[in-house]
């Protein structure tokens, strides 16, 4: 390659790279040494107190509840978004006519930002008011009005959280499996029927779904990253004030950091809590790599 050619290389790639080096690479430096320092008020480093963020931070019951919380909240979400998605795949799938209509339709909600549809969620469908969609929908079966969000016992306000996430995400991961179950040859069908498997059920149980293996695998560490980065519906759904200060019940681990670091201006302990939480994704994400031999070949 040429001097004209390099210099028009380096001109056009500059700017995104010194772009995120500094936006991202230094910035998560600079957080990782804030973690270590006693930084109130301040993002300056110099007060160093060792591991007693990380101390501090293990300590705090709230923080213990909000992993708990994520945990419950991981074990809940992954399986029933992992299973709507896969089935209306195989759903659409089969369509004969319209399929590229209920493709678009599913996939329209995953474009549509996590705060829009909470308030959305919040102010309308579950908004605890006799008109909203909710408490009409009760109502048909003699149910009195609800408050939905602040009800905590029962916990009421998990059936907003789990409805508003599954209208966001399972199109997206239905697309996913669409593309991987369109992948496989017609062939494995014709010759599943000749050998008696004729029923759908057959079909699925011994040819769909173990040639989806890889497909399952990326689906199901997508969902798990993504459940315990789940931060915009439980602010906006859960929150008591203007501040957006949630209460005890329904506290992610980003949403307590945010209170931490925002709130009580502690970004010491605050980027202490974010390397915890990127440690336990990662921690996550290796365990189901290991588990299911993702990324090795056969």
């Amino acid at each position: 390659m040429d001097w004209p050619a390099w210099r028009a290389f380096i001109l056009l790639t500059a700017p995104i790279v010194v772009g995120l080096v500094i936006f991202k690479y230094v910035a998560m430096a600079w957080g990782f040494l804030l973690s270590f320092s006693e930084a109130r008020g301040t993002i300056s480093l110099g007060n160093w107190v060792g591991i007693d963020n990380y101390r501090q931070l293990f300590n705090d019951p709230r923080f213990q509840d909000a992993l708990w919380m994520i945990v419950l909240f991981t074990l809940v979400i992954v399986p029933i978004t992992f299973g709507i998605s896969l089935g209306l795949a195989v759903l659409v799938n089969r369509l004969r006519r319209g399929r590229a209509f209920f493709r678009t339709t599913f996939f329209i909600p995953a474009a549509v930002s996590y705060v829009v549809a909470s308030l959305v969620w919040k102010m309308s469908l579950f908004s605890g008011v006799p008109a909203s969609a909710a408490n009409s929908l009760a109502g048909l079966f003699g149910q009195e009005p609800t408050a939905w969000i602040a009800t905590v016992d029962p916990p009421l306000y998990w059936i907003v959280i789990i409805t508003v996430r599954l209208w966001l995400q399972v199109g997206l991961y239905m697309i996913l499996f669409l593309a991987a179950i369109q992948n496989i040859p017609a062939e494995l069908y014709e010759a599943a029927r000749v050998d008696g498997a004729r029923s759908e059920w057959k079909l699925f149980r011994h040819i769909t779904f173990p040639l989806l293996r890889n497909t399952s695998v990326a689906v199901t560490m997508l969902l798990i990253i993504a459940s315990f980065q789940a931060f915009d519906e439980f602010y906006n759904l859960l929150s008591t004030g203007l501040a957006g200060a949630p209460g005890p019940d329904g506290r992610p681990p980003l949403v307590y950091l945010y209170d931490v670091a925002m709130g009580q201006q502690d970004y010491g302990l605050g980027s202490a809590g974010a390397f915890v939480v990127t440690l336990l994704i990662v921690g996550f994400t290796l365990l189901q790599s290991r588990i299911t031999g993702f990324g090795k070949e056969d």
